[in-house]
């Protein structure tokens, strides 16, 4: 086997490639005492920033403060791939058997709609984030996912995605990608590429703008909910931030929150970039349009052309658990290998193009894999989180939504079937059953990838593990 083209600056420390040129921001004040607010909100991740912005648009009023550890964006929002998209992760049947389909196939043109949002507030705020929507292909480069992919396309077309949405792709009809040895692919519109720790940054001086109190360097220990007349309040080392509405927007790092240690895992994505690529490469792979791309994996890839000509290529399904104390972010040698391997498979052109970076960084992952938004009045705690990695346009989604929920509104985004997750925990069996079917899946695709024409036996045991179909 080759080892991994490096570039003689390749790093692997766990910052990741957005903060490459530019450098980490310089952290905002801490918290410097007690403080008493309308809504605290801890975590400066995408979750807690749309939140922050949307409810200060809505009532400029509000007394609003975001705590943050690090600084904004230092997680998963500064971290991930810089693709916007329409996934939505989790079980559509089962949301339908306990809200009804319309309710799920609402719930999918709602995320639709978030791309078109996101861009749309980059716009109006002036955030430089290289934002550019040119879609999605999925690609299926073997037979069995070549057969899953079509099943895909019908089956979505059932849940909210209309043939315009997504539809299988006809050659030289969508802007042209050459992923070697594709047999078949798909497209959907409703995608777009961005810088996501220059979105963070730019929310972060937005809801500034509006009003709200931005704390870095803050660590929250806890959240206490309302007992009787004492108000719900942000646990830290300079005191207590009470507040009407305490929001966790935690994500990742829910588990380093004592009370909902157990509620859920931190997996890793990890995520490498090549050196930007010569002219001629890029003639020969195409990739123009902003179009962003991934593939009918169990254990999918995704990647996306970057404003200075790299590939930046990462998956959900590298190798790699996080724990508690796995912030740093640096991604595993084994990662690296076969995140490579996948970017040399696609791109045989690219192959020689030396990586120069990697990282990773942990996102949230209910253990039935269902996203969850909430507020409980009793206690005055709301949270959201629980993306599974496919969090830029669902924080935006539940930005929104926390707002409408923190105001008492109603809405139509507020009936949506997710906001009525519990925040509660998962058994521990199944949370291991979770594991082993992570497993099982790459498993799956290693054999499919090397011998065999139809989905292996594996995905299957592993999706009766999750109740995924």
């Amino acid at each position: 086997m080759r080892a991994v083209p490096r570039s003689e600056e390749f790093r692997n420390g766990g910052v990741s490639l957005w903060y490459r040129d530019a450098g980490l921001p310089e952290r905002r004040a801490a918290l410097p005492g007690p403080a008493d607010y309308d809504v605290c909100i801890v975590g400066a991740g995408f979750t807690g920033l749309w939140a922050a912005y949307y409810l200060l648009k809505a009532d400029p009023s509000l007394r609003v403060a975001v705590l943050e550890r690090e600084f904004a964006g230092f997680g998963a929002s500064g971290r991930g791939g810089g693709l916007v998209t329409a996934d939505f992760p989790g079980s559509r049947e089962q949301h339908a058997r306990e809200y009804g389909k319309g309710a799920m196939i609402a719930l999918q043109r709602a995320l639709m709609a978030s791309v078109d949002e996101i861009l749309g507030v980059v716009g109006d705020e002036g955030i430089d984030a290289g934002a550019v929507k040119g879609g999605m292909r999925i690609t299926a480069t073997n037979p069995a996912q070549k057969d899953r992919l079509h099943e895909r396309v019908e089956h979505l077309q059932e849940w909210g995605y209309w043939p315009e949405d997504l539809h299988l792709v006809e050659h030289g009809h969508e802007p042209w990608l050459r992923v070697d040895g594709q047999l078949a692919a798909a497209y959907t519109p409703h995608a777009a590429r961005l810088d996501p720790a220059r979105l963070a940054a730019g929310l972060a001086e937005a809801v500034q703008r509006l009003g709200a109190d931005v704390y870095e360097g803050t660590e929250v220990t806890g959240v206490r909910p309302r007992e009787g007349e004492t108000r719900p309040a942000a646990l830290t080392p300079a005191g207590e931030v009470r507040a009407d509405v305490v929001l966790r927007a935690t994500e990742g790092y829910t588990g380093e929150l004592g009370a909902s240690r157990s509620e859920w895992a931190a997996e890793a994505c990890a995520m490498i970039a090549t050196e930007p690529l010569p002219e001629q490469v890029w003639e020969h792979i195409g990739w123009e349009g902003g179009q962003v791309l991934s593939d009918a994996a169990h254990s999918p890839v995704f990647a996306q052309r970057t404003a200075d000509g790299r590939i930046a290529l990462g998956g959900r399904g590298a190798p790699h658990r996080m724990g508690a104390g796995a912030a740093a972010g640096a991604a595993p040698p084994q990662a690296i290998a076969e995140l490579w391997r996948v970017l040399a498979r696609m791109f045989p052109a690219a192959a020689e193009v030396p990586v120069a970076h990697a990282w990773a960084g942990p996102t949230g992952v209910p253990a039935d894999r269902r996203p969850r938004i909430g507020l409980d009045t009793a206690t005055g705690l709301a949270w959201a989180g629980g993306y599974s990695g496919s969090g830029v346009a669902l924080a935006n989604l539940a930005g929104r939504t926390l707002r409408d929920l923190v105001l008492g509104d109603r809405s139509d985004l507020a009936r949506l079937p997710w906001a009525s997750g519990a925040d509660g925990a998962a058994h521990p069996l199944r949370r291991l059953g979770g594991k082993v079917a992570h497993g099982l899946y790459r498993g799956a695709d290693r054999r499919e990838t090397s011998r065999l024409s139809t989905t292996s036996r594996l995905a299957a045991v592993a999706s009766r593990i999750t109740g995924h179909r």
